[in-house]
């Protein structure tokens, strides 16, 4: 309202204003999806990498992209959380694949045999429940305690091949499968750590059905070069995949942050 020729901003008028910080690992900073940024080194921070895509789509009042590729629970806490503040009021972030050596397991199941491949995944589910769960609520917990009113979502790991591709080149039936379920054990670890945090999980399993390796129309890097870009979301992961899943989430965050 209009006093003394003032215009009076109401409370919800302020706290309009997004401040969004996108933390996270490869699958965050665009790792595959190509346009790096070349000020941001090997971070990979993809220009068509989602945290760009939904900033570009929704003009943030600010925006802070400090996701890096091969960010772990650690480095993110050492690297990356220093971009959050009280005025932080969105932030996304996924996290939890390099902790478990997934790059490493995919490595194992290209190159050995399937028992071994077998053995790094049991070895790598092992990790998912019983360390990771604590290193995750480690991190919320000090992203909570940075940005103490900020809406965070935290975004899950899509499967890498289409279930039951049976007659698909490259890596057999049995390494396939067992590599999905890793996926699974991962986003499920994650999602129960999201929980007890209190924000919100966007799991991407769905958004990227019918879109993994072996299907034809895939939104995955396989076997490529630059290695490192390898079993990572391409552009057209992040704009079909990922972004839409991050849309979804933040308007469910919001309408939990306007209960609360």
């Amino acid at each position: 309202m209009l006093t003394s020729g003032s215009v009076v901003v109401s409370g919800a008028a302020a706290a309009a204003a997004t401040n969004y910080v996108a933390l996270g690992d490869s699958y965050s900073s665009g790792t595959g999806a190509g346009s790096y940024d070349p000020g941001a080194g090997a971070c990979n921070r993809s220009a068509n990498a989602y945290p760009k895509k939904w900033a570009a789509a929704n003009s943030p009042d600010s925006f802070k992209f400090v996701a890096c590729s091969g960010a772990t629970t650690s480095t993110v806490t050492s690297g990356q959380l220093g971009a959050l503040s009280s005025s932080t009021t969105f932030v996304s972030i996924t996290v939890g694949g390099n902790d478990a050596g997934f790059a490493k397991v995919m490595e194992t199941c290209v190159l050995r045999s399937t028992a071994s491949c077998e053995t790094a995944v049991k070895n790598a589910e092992g990790y998912m429940e019983d360390t990771l769960p604590g290193k995750l609520d480690s991190l919320y917990g000090k992203i909570r305690s940075r940005a103490s009113s900020a809406r965070v979502v935290v975004l899950g790991y899509p499967r890498l091949y289409l279930k039951n591709s049976a007659g698909c080149v490259g890596l057999n039936q049995t390494k396939r499968t067992v590599l999905n379920r890793a996926a699974d054990t991962l986003n499920t670890s994650i999602e129960k750590s999201v929980a007890r945090a209190g924000f919100v999980f966007s799991d991407v399993r769905d958004d990227f059905s019918g879109h993994e390796l072996c299907s034809g129309d895939g939104w995955l890097n396989s076997v490529t070069f630059p290695i490192g870009d390898s079993y990572h979301p391409t552009a057209r992961g992040h704009a079909n995949g990922y972004l839409p899943a991050l849309k979804s989430a933040a308007r469910r965050s919001l309408a939990l942050h306007e209960e609360s």
